[in-house]
């Protein structure tokens, strides 16, 4: 019977770590900007937050919505442009905070139409065939918790108007 009792015990145990490794109402330990600084795929947008002086803020209490570009989706823009706005980090700033939402919005969350965005200007929000759209980009990674809120991983800039 004790063989029985450990078998069944080790395959609970099994059971709650696999149902405990990803949990959307979980809290990760890290800010979105400690996140973002670890995360190799978001190595642009990490010096970018630095460069705009953004990085405070996103280790604050937030909570936030980030929807944060990938390094190829900062390919993605006109030549030079990334550069022009990296030497101008007031500008910067402005375009990084067209990414960002005040509150803690996970996908299940998530309704389409505007969502205003700390930089002042609405986002659109669209669901099309089970995909999530912010503007023309693709949330290619949803709900990354972060101790502070939430990031959506898209895979193009967003531009405020």
């Amino acid at each position: 019977m004790k063989v029985i009792t450990k078998i069944a015990i080790v395959i609970l145990s099994a059971f709650l770590v696999a149902s405990c490794a990803y949990n959307k109402n979980s809290t990760n330990k890290h800010t979105i900007a400690q996140l973002a600084s670890t995360n190799s795929n978001l190595s642009t947008l990490n010096v970018a937050l630095e460069k705009a002086d953004l990085v405070s803020t996103l280790n604050g209490k937030g909570p936030y919505t980030v929807f944060a570009p990938t390094n190829s989706a900062f390919d993605k823009l006109p030549k030079g442009a990334l550069q022009n706005l990296l030497d101008n980090p007031k500008n910067l700033k402005k375009v990084l905070l067209y990414h960002v939402v005040a509150g803690k919005v996970t996908s299940d969350m998530i309704q389409p139409g505007h969502v205003k965005t700390l930089q002042g200007q609405p986002i659109n929000i669209r669901v099309s065939h089970g995909k999530v759209y912010v503007n023309d980009a693709k949330v290619t990674t949803a709900d990354v918790m972060a101790s502070n809120g939430v990031i959506h991983i898209i895979n193009t800039v967003l531009m405020p108007h």
